[in-house]
């Protein structure tokens, strides 16, 4: 009882401690990586053509339709309401999984799985509005490992008891239905934020206007001024105009929106960084909706033994490990950084058209283990470098962004090379489609990053007789 009430005192400990343990339960899917074979297999017997060309479009267009009404109001409700909201409708997916026969039923679950992605923008900045500010960085290491953890132990114990124990996927459904009930759970448990980011009432207005002791977000003290010293001109800018906003009205939460967005996008190097963002995350969530169709293709499940759990517990694994090491990497970013997003790029080019092209199961494996963890070392850097520079509010309205214009692209994608209504192409022809995008992304960035590396380093040869070699990079960051 003493350790608990002490958790509950701590100014971020209990917050984080919660929704991690969410986070967890929530990414612990143990039927996840087994749906498309449970789908087209005897328990629901739908044909592979209908849930690729009809099915599974269903939830893109779902997730576009929700993902701005719920950014909204992930703020104007504080956050918490939507992580319940996620929570229940995680429930009612696999209990629709579970239960329900029927087509019309699995395209209420590709609706129901629309809102849980969309809800997702309250998961990963709710935190930041419940702790101070020094605790971010230790709050988010552990919400992004709680989140992996969950996902690794998920995909490992489907593997494990499709492989070893032989199990039905009714029941890796019906075990990953009592894990979900546990997230929903768990998602009371939160303590409700004070106040929200742009929607402020009034006492968020009291509460601004004066220090508080336990140094929450949305104190104006000395530390403000700290932060604002070490935060660069739009943190700065960003704070200054909190004050007008706190009147409790749209126009005002408007306002303070479009000056976010100014701030947010004023800089190139976060224009080029959120291109990258947006164009690579269509491609690869398109790549990561759609591999289990292309791995049913290659070996059918219905004769033969699947490992889908296995590699994607360990995409997981090497994917954080990719992403660990951005932080023990010494690179100047703004200089290198857009040509590292072009090779790497051009690396998972090559994995997309392996998986498209091969006969063997094992070398389209390798080739998803390849892509995703080049995308997660990428996304890991320009999360990074896009956040570097911003404040928490500036970089909760660019991730919704980034991530709307991601989605847009995708829906194009999905509409254009998958849905039954435009080209309806199939599996095979879809990964040379995939390919094909992320050869162009490839392309782009490696002439950008080509230009920016070239471009630096002139302007470091000119002028390395006069000045430090750290000034000429900050000045060429800046420039370009």
């Amino acid at each position: 009882m003493g350790c608990l009430a002490k958790l509950r005192s701590s100014s971020w400990a209990y917050p984080t401690a919660v929704l991690s343990l969410y986070g967890f339960f929530a990414n612990c899917r143990v039927a996840e990586p087994f749906l498309t074979p449970y789908l087209i297999g005897p328990n629901k017997n739908i044909s592979g053509e209908v849930v690729t060309n009809y099915l599974f479009p269903i939830w893109t267009y779902s997730y576009l339709a929700f993902l701005v009404p719920v950014f909204l109001l992930t703020d104007l409700l504080r956050h918490k309401p939507l992580i319940v909201v996620q929570g229940f409708f995680l429930v009612t997916n696999y209990v629709l999984l579970c239960f329900a026969p029927g087509l019309p039923a699995m395209v209420v679950l590709q609706v129901n799985y629309g809102v849980v992605a969309s809800t997702e923008v309250a998961y990963f900045s709710y935190i930041y509005s419940v702790i101070p500010v020094e605790s971010y960085q230790r709050a988010t290491g552990y919400l992004r490992s709680a989140m992996l953890a969950g996902y690794t132990l998920g995909a490992s114990l489907g593997q494990v008891l499709v492989s070893l124990a032989g199990v039905d996927y009714f029941y890796l459904n019906a075990i990953t239905l009592g894990i979900q009930s546990m997230a929903f759970l768990i998602s009371f448990g939160l303590p409700m934020p004070q106040w929200s980011l742009f929607f402020k009432g009034e006492k968020a207005a009291a509460l601004g206007s004066r220090p508080q002791q336990d140094g929450a977000p949305g104190w104006d003290g000395p530390e403000e001024e700290k932060d604002q010293a070490g935060s660069g001109k739009a943190n700065a800018q960003h704070r200054g105009g909190a004050s007008w906003c706190t009147r409790g009205n749209v126009a005002a939460a408007g306002l303070l929106l479009w000056q976010s967005f100014k701030d947010s996008y004023s800089s190139r190097n976060v224009i080029y960084w959120s291109l990258w963002w947006a164009l690579a995350t269509a491609g690869y969530v398109q790549v990561f909706n759609y591999i289990q169709l292309m791995w049913d293709h290659i070996e059918p499940s219905a004769s033969s033994s699947i490992y889908n759990g296995g590699v994607e517990a360990a995409c997981s694994l090497v994917g954080a490990a990719a992403a660990f090491s951005v932080g023990h990497i010494k690179v100047t970013w703004a200089v290198w950084g857009e040509l590292a997003l072009g090779l790497f790029s051009a690396v998972g080019t090559g994995a997309v058209f392996l998986m498209a092209l091969t006969s063997s199961i094992w070398a389209c494996y390798a080739g998803y283990v390849l892509f995703k963890s080049c995308y997660m070392l990428l996304i890991t850097i320009t999360t990074f470098q896009i956040a570097s520079n911003l404040s928490m509010e500036c970089y909760a309205l660019t991730f919704g962004i980034n991530t709307f214009a991601a989605l847009v692209v995708q829906t194009i994608l999905t509409f254009t090379v998958v849905d039954e209504a435009a080209l309806g192409l199939d599996i095979v022809t879809q990964f040379i489609v995939y390919g094909s995008y992320y050869a162009t992304i490839s392309v782009l960035f490696l002439t950008r990053g080509t230009y920016t590396a070239c471009i630096n380093r002139g302007s470091r040869e000119r002028t390395d007789t006069t000045e430090p070699e750290s000034s000429v990079e900050v000045l060429s960051a800046e420039r370009f």
